[in-house]
């Protein structure tokens, strides 16, 4: 793609009404590379992505984007019309866009072909299940081969085999020079990405590579067959089964390889987290210290930040 640049948002605010939903965030979102936005709900991320795609307004700040005809656009929902066929559907939408017919059908035949869509081409959309839903909303948003592809929430809620089609479609557009950004609330996703933004209540909690954010935790971490009393309660989180407790004093955890053993939610795992000294997993003895992974990391960013505001109350 010739004349690409990089995209993004700088010191963006949004307020709807008299709350901030966005407070100065600002985002770099590279050609060539997938950016992944984390954050639970209400963090802020389909108002950050929607400002990236020019579908919200900023309230302040600036917002950097191709024009509308090299954005692609996925929103929460799958943004397919349920009357028409998945190939009337990608037609349609090629037409938009400026693709001839033979364009079109070529794009959209790879595509469906490679995401297990191509025996479904005639089937109205509205009988699609949700995760083939979710892919041709993809396919849709990528088959003009935009130099921006937004994307909020593609995975969420659909099968594995699903999820792994849909990472493929994203690895294929990124690897094509789009800059991909999408929104998650799976930590083991953002592992994925070059490049992370964590959001809180529209604020940024974390930023950087994923080994980055990392490798930036403070403190230690151990783990806890039982929540700790005293000062460690307000500092302990249960995953996995277990209790992790964060002890903000202490030296810089160890950290895990990237890609090792990712989390799976923002703020409440369903994967073990990697190693505890002393043993082997989360099951080894009391007290030991856990290496951190993701999930650890932007667990303990909001964390501090809590106890950085009661600190101010107090």
């Amino acid at each position: 793609m010739s004349g690409t640049r990089q995209w993004g948002l700088r010191e963006v605010s949004v307020w709807y009404g008299s709350g901030l939903a966005l407070d100065r965030v600002s985002l770099a979102v590279p050609a060539g590379q997938v950016t992944a936005v984390v954050g639970g709900d209400g963090a802020g991320k389909t108002t950050l992505l929607r400002c990236l795609a020019g579908a919200q307004a900023p309230g302040s700040g600036q917002v950097s984007r191709p024009d509308r005809a090299q954005t692609g656009y996925l929103p929460a929902t799958s943004g397919v019309y349920p009357d028409l066929t998945v190939a009337e559907n990608l037609a349609f939408r090629a037409a938009v866009y400026g693709l001839t017919a033979a364009q079109a059908r070529t794009r959209a035949g790879e595509y469906l072909e490679r995401a297990g869509l191509a025996a479904a081409a005639n089937r109205p959309a509205s009988q699609l299940s949700g995760g083939m839903r979710q892919k041709l909303g993809m396919i849709a948003a990528m088959v003009h081969q935009p130099r921006l592809l937004v994307l909020d929430e593609p995975t969420t809620g659909v099968d594995p085999v699903s999820r792994s089609d849909l990472w493929w479609l994203v690895a294929r557009a990124a690897a094509a020079g789009a800059a991909v950004v999408l929104a998650t609330t799976y930590l083991d996703e953002a592992e994925r990405a070059e490049m992370v933004l964590a959001l809180d209540d529209g604020r940024q909690l974390a930023a950087g590579a994923p080994g980055e954010i990392v490798a930036g935790m403070p403190g230690t971490l151990r783990a806890a067959r039982r929540r700790p009393d005293g000062a460690d309660r307000g500092r302990a989180w249960r995953r996995d089964g277990r209790w992790r407790v964060w002890d903000p004093g202490g030296p810089v955890s160890p950290v895990a390889p990237r890609g090792s053993v990712p989390g799976r939610s923002v703020l409440g795992g369903s994967e073990p987290a990697g190693s505890v000294s002393g043993g082997s997993g989360p099951a080894a003895g009391e007290g030991g210290v856990v290496r951190p992974d993701l999930q650890d990391a932007v667990t303990v960013a909001a964390l501090a930040r809590e106890l950085q505001y009661a600190g101010r109350a107090a």
